[in-house]
């Protein structure tokens, strides 16, 4: 058996929690007046579902941490708002992928009769079947519409997975895999760990050396938000990220990048934001890798408690 190397727990820990505390201080931002003036409408409706998925995510695992309150009333007061339900629809490219995932992510007691409307007609136009989407899309739409408790008629995980980049990626160049794909299927199969990895036997142990491997190339080439993505799928496949090398490189070179206030400031070193950038500006940067990175750093420094056992026999909500 690995060991974890010395002074790793110590570093995940910092990086959780510094992570967590700058989104949570932050968040608020998204949903202000000033946003809602200087965002582009769209971007913001889906770091708000990002930041709501997070909220569901730690409410299961963490639920006492003081920073997940300040955190939960954003999105709720967000979820409230009939200008946000409208917004949901404003692309058609988008507009029922994100109508399921507010249902999906919703706090209790946030989703309105006009918002129930609003999955119906989902129902009644063929949304919740395959018809027309790859299968990445149709994974997707299937963790979302189980979120929400929607009938559909979708294809079994199994089926989803066995259909899905990440099944066929063993042998395929690293640097040509879209870590987005690989990663999201791994997210939605295992719903972020509270579940069984999806893959079994030897299809469980081409995607984990897979996996490894891309995560060793993202290290070396310093994408810090693709490689929080892969550390929080290496443990959906059941490994201990703090005990693989590949893991244990990728939190520390985590650790490296944050800065003091608990932010990882860009998708990657390339992208990092300048030091003399305006507040708003560092925000846009920073906003998704620094989430996505608490995300992936409460779960593995969380997920294996006894406290997130019992988060997943109730269906974290």
């Amino acid at each position: 058996m690995r060991t974890r190397p010395a002074g790793l727990d110590e570093a995940a820990a910092a990086v959780s929690t510094g992570t967590l505390r700058w989104t949570a201080l932050h968040a608020g931002y998204l949903d202000s007046p000033a946003a809602r003036a200087g965002l582009p409408a769209t971007p913001r409706v889906k770091a708000l579902l990002q930041l709501a998925l997070l909220r569901r995510v730690w409410a299961g695992l963490a639920p006492s941490d003081p920073g997940l309150h300040d955190l939960t009333a954003v999105v709720e007061r967000a979820w409230q708002r009939p200008e946000f339900a409208r917004l949901l629809a404003l692309d058609p490219r988008y507009a029922r992928q994100f109508q399921l995932m507010y249902a999906a992510l919703a706090p209790s007691g946030t989703v309105t009769g006009a918002h129930r409307a609003a999955l119906d007609r989902l129902t009644a136009d063929g949304y919740l079947t395959p018809r027309g989407k790859s299968p990445y899309l149709h994974l997707e739409t299937r963790y979302h519409a189980d979120l929400a408790g929607l009938a559909h008629r979708l294809a079994p995980y199994e089926e989803l997975y066995a259909s899905s980049l990440a099944a066929r990626a063993h042998g395929l160049p690293t640097a040509g895999l879209d870590v987005c794909q690989v990663t999201h299927t791994l997210f939605h199969v295992s719903d972020f760990g509270f579940r069984g990895p999806g893959p079994a036997g030897q299809a469980l142990e081409r995607i984990a050396r897979t996996v490894e491997r891309l995560t060793d190339h993202c290290v070396r080439e310093g994408a810090w938000d693709f490689t929080a993505k892969l550390v929080l799928a290496q443990h959906c496949l059941g490994l201990d990220p703090l005990r693989t090398p590949s893991g244990a490189a990728a939190v520390r070179m985590l650790a490296r990048s944050m800065t003091p206030e608990g932010a990882i400031p860009g998708k990657s070193a390339a992208e990092r934001a300048p030091a003399d950038t305006t507040s708003v500006a560092f925000f846009r940067r920073a906003y998704q890798a620094t989430l996505g990175t608490a995300l992936a750093m409460l779960v593995v420094t969380n997920g294996r408690t006894e406290q997130a056992a019992a988060a997943a026999t109730r269906g974290i909500r």
